[in-house]
């Protein structure tokens, strides 16, 4: 198990950005591939990024290819995930977690979670 810590959300109008932050408490996180997912209300967790251990590989929902980004900096034990151009729609409940897997974007695929933070995004 990783324990995983999310920072960063918040309120912004509609067309601003935000940098999220995971930090993991683990001394094997280059070990990891690292995930972002969202819940918005009354809705199923979805997948939104994830990227591999070395950061030279990353994935995308469809739903926010172009906007956001994902990366990692294994020195500080951390992933991040930018994004640009927030619409209303993104409003949701984002989460950090952690897979031992190479592949899989189901929940299922990750094991460790963080608490999620909240970001909401005004029209």
């Amino acid at each position: 198990q990783v324990q995983l810590v999310e920072s960063g959300g918040g309120l912004v109008q509609a067309g601003g950005s935000l940098r999220l932050s995971c930090a993991a408490s683990t001394r094997t996180f280059s070990d990891y591939r690292m995930g972002w997912f969202r819940q918005a209300p009354g809705k199923e967790r979805e997948f939104v990024a994830a990227i591999i251990w070395s950061g030279s590989a990353t994935t995308y929902a469809d739903s926010v290819k172009g906007r956001f980004t994902i990366s990692r900096d294994n020195a500080k034990n951390t992933v991040f995930l930018q994004i640009n151009n927030l619409k209303p729609e993104d409003t949701a409940v984002y989460y950090c977690a952690a897979s031992s897997g190479w592949y899989g974007s189901r929940t299922s695929d990750f094991g460790s979670w963080g608490q999620g933070t909240q970001v909401t995004v005004s029209s």
